[in-house]
């Protein structure tokens, strides 16, 4: 969004539903975080609201793009009788948010471009309960977004219009994502030796053990965990089991600012996810100078498409891992070139794109209903 600020004449609000929750504090965890979020705030510049929403948990799945679309409704409402105009609705991730923006064009008469993004196709699309609520929001919205081709054609095959969904894949942002303090980073981390760097949260399906596993077959290769999650304690064990403490580095969750750096420290980013739409790291790893190693799923498969860009992995097998992580170890590609490839996926085509989508929609929802 901010790049369509910045290359558009757009201008944008963020409405950011929460659950709702009656108690702050740590000791209720991430339900007492949302309780701690403010109704309004300023982002970078954008307003942004966060009316709040119910979240049954365990049996809530299917109930909460009704209950998100009633919490929007009331404050879209409000928005209205302010007179406040709205264009268009820019909703992000199918299922819930997208059904529930669906219901809200519907009731509001605004278009609506939905942008699918990953798991919200690959795991929740193939539900069959929310697969037929996201195929009827696509069918009701102006247009749908996929960030990588894979994406857009499983929408496909589930029945969804191809003449509604366009492949616009995320971006990098080259200014911020360089290489920085590559040299004080590694001593800070005090490694000598290669570096494969998993940057990332700590659940199942990023598949982390396959990583750990690959890492205990080379020697000279030291394992770096920059993230936080529930595998955590399993994936410690885990690097006891191997042997490999010594040269594993777990690093906990790293903020913004600190990416980039960690990057740079590194010669390969691993990430041997199970299913991952545009996986934002990937490129980030690159602009920083560091090729990376990917399962070959969705983005990555339009993405590592050279050597300098790293190499792809079919399958769980962690050796097969290991010897693409040598592979690009043992011949490394000169930094320079990884990040040039890198600056070739800019914001800007991608914001001109988004413009011309929300344009469409906006001028067919002017035109007479047949």
């Amino acid at each position: 969004m901010r790049h369509l600020l910045k290359d558009t004449d757009a201008s944008v609000a963020v409405m950011a539903p929460v659950p709702w929750f009656p108690f702050r504090g740590k000791m209720w965890g991430s339900y007492g975080k949302f309780a701690e979020v403010p109704r309004q705030e300023t982002r970078h510049g954008v307003a942004v609201e966060h009316p709040r929403f119910l979240v049954v948990p365990k049996i809530g799945m299917s109930l909460t793009p009704g209950f998100l679309y009633r919490a929007a409704k009331s404050a879209l409402e409000a928005r209205l009788k302010a007179g406040e105009k709205i264009d268009v609705i820019d909703a992000h991730y199918l299922y819930p948010d997208g059904v529930a923006a669906a219901k809200l064009g519907e009731a509001f008469g605004i278009p609506v471009v939905m942008t699918a993004r990953g798991s919200d196709v690959t795991e929740i699309g193939r539900m069959p309960g929310p697969r037929r609520k996201i195929l009827k929001a696509i069918k009701s919205a102006a247009h749908t977004i996929c960030v990588s081709n894979s994406l857009r054609d499983e929408l496909i095959s589930f029945g969804a219009d191809a003449g509604k969904i366009t492949t616009l894949r995320n971006g990098v942002d080259a200014e911020r994502f360089k290489e920085v303090r590559r040299n004080k980073t590694r001593e800070k981390w005090q490694i000598s030796g290669k570096v494969a760097l998993f940057a990332g949260w700590l659940i199942e399906r990023k598949r982390v053990d396959i990583m750990l596993d690959a890492v205990a077959k080379l020697d000279d290769v030291t394992a770096v965990i920059a993230g936080e999650g529930p595998l955590l304690g399993d994936l410690k064990a885990q690097v006891e089991r191997l042997g490999i403490a010594a040269r594993t580095r777990f690093l906990g969750k790293l903020v913004p600012e600190e990416m980039p750096a960690a990057f740079s420290a590194a010669d390969v980013l691993v990430l041997p996810s199970e299913r991952e739409g545009w996986a934002n790291v990937l490129l980030e790893s690159m602009a920083c100078g560091t090729p990376v190693v990917s399962r070959a799923v969705a983005g990555a498969l339009d993405l590592v498409t050279c050597p300098e860009a790293g190499r792809l992995v079919d399958g769980s097998d962690p050796e097969a891992y290991a010897g693409a992580i040598q592979r690009v170890l043992a011949s490394p590609e000169d930094r320079e070139k990884t990040r040039r490839y890198a600056e070739k996926f800019g914001w800007r085509e991608i914001s001109l794109a988004q413009k011309e989508i929300f344009e469409r929609a906006i001028a067919g929802s002017a035109e007479p209903k047949k």
